[in-house]
């Protein structure tokens, strides 16, 4: 498409759950209610459009061994675009994907920088290795580098212990969330546990990725603070494969690892119940394929949350939440667009009919 052409988007363009128009139009790559005058080499795509889709935990440049080189970032990019995700939050890389941003035809980025981890205490060759006299340094460092968002690892595998444990004494936690929050980042961690919640929420973290570890007793501070979670459910279907492998050498961390996946989805439901914001997040990078946005949007419904719902954890809400626009006028058109009503079966995300990012059809 030239840079002058107009795109049409007729059926229904879902600008929020409740607010579905006929059609929508996009001049000079951007967002219109407007039928523009005039207008020649007009590209009309019809069906169900949504904002482009989020995936708030994203590992763009990682893969299982640590970084990786530009060509594989950007097919792990790319992946993710064709399956419509066109808004990332990277939870932590050790790659430097600014190069990303220049690029008309790759998801936009948030990114947290790399994760910070204790010593020895998490995946060789993904993040920072400190101890906690360092984390408020670490914790500035990377709030500087990133876009509004660092992320910690809050709980690991102890080997001493032969379990998870957490990571970081209380007052560290509380110093570095402090100095993020004064340098305008948010902060989000690794918990699969339960014992590094509570501190945590206290010392005014934002975010929870995974957060199997989430019990009763927590779920109303989290609910009271407003703390996030990012449930990552087509990650921790891993668990039991995981679990497995590790039964001989560690076969508490293997036991603890399948009673969290067993209560997975009333975990899930529970905060989702009690007001705790839930986002679609996939965890793509490291072990898991890009792509998976569809898939963890399903699994948000089989854990009981509406479908309307779950469709905003990837779409409106999830935008709002990391303070991007939608499908508002003026903004960039970003948008995927699809045969069947999403908000009816969320399982239509999983065959996007056109995804159209800067305004542009790029798949």
């Amino acid at each position: 498409m030239s840079d002058h052409a107009v795109l049409h988007v007729k059926g229904r363009v879902l600008v929020g759950p409740d607010d579905a128009r006929d059609e929508l139009w996009v001049i000079d790559g951007r967002v219109s209610y407007e039928r523009p005058v005039g207008a020649r080499d007009v590209r009309t795509v019809q069906g169900w459009a949504l904002p482009g889709l989020v995936d708030a935990h994203c590992h763009v440049g990682l893969d299982t061994h640590g970084p990786v080189p530009d060509d594989v970032s950007e097919k792990q990019a790319l992946t993710d675009r064709d399956a419509g995700t066109l808004l990332i939050r990277d939870a932590g890389s050790p790659s430097d994907t600014r190069w990303i941003d220049d690029r008309d035809d790759l998801p936009k980025i948030i990114r947290a920088g790399r994760h910070i981890a204790r010593t020895r205490r998490y995946i060789r060759n993904f993040a920072w290795e400190i101890e906690p006299d360092d984390l408020v340094a670490y914790v500035a460092r990377e709030a500087r580098r990133g876009d509004g968002w660092v992320k910690l690892v809050g709980d690991w595998i102890d080997r001493g212990t032969g379990d998870l444990s957490v990571c970081w004494p209380r007052d560290a936690v509380e110093a570095a969330i402090a100095e993020a929050h004064r340098l305008g980042a948010r902060v989000t961690a690794h918990c699969f546990a339960e014992d590094s919640l509570r501190d945590l929420v206290e010392a005014g973290i934002d975010c929870i990725e995974h957060a199997t570890g989430l019990t009763e007793d927590l779920i109303p501070l989290f609910a009271s603070r407003g703390v996030a979670i990012v449930p990552t459910l087509v990650n921790i279907a891993t668990f039991p494969r995981l679990a497995a492998g590790a039964e001989s050498k560690f076969p508490r961390w293997s036991a603890h690892m399948r009673r969290l996946h067993e209560r997975r989805y009333d975990t899930v439901r529970s905060a989702y119940d009690a007001g705790i914001p839930v986002y679609v997040g996939t965890d793509a990078g490291g072990s898991l394929a890009h792509g998976l946005v569809a898939g963890e949007v399903a699994e948000l419904v089989t854990a009981g949350i509406p479908p309307v719902e779950a469709l905003s954890a990837t779409a409106w809400g999830a935008r709002a939440w990391l303070g991007r626009p939608g499908l508002e006028e003026g903004a960039p058109a970003d948008l995927v667009v699809y045969d069947g009503d999403p908000r009816a079966d969320v399982r239509v995300l999983a065959d996007p009919r056109r995804v159209v990012l800067n305004g542009r059809v790029v798949g």
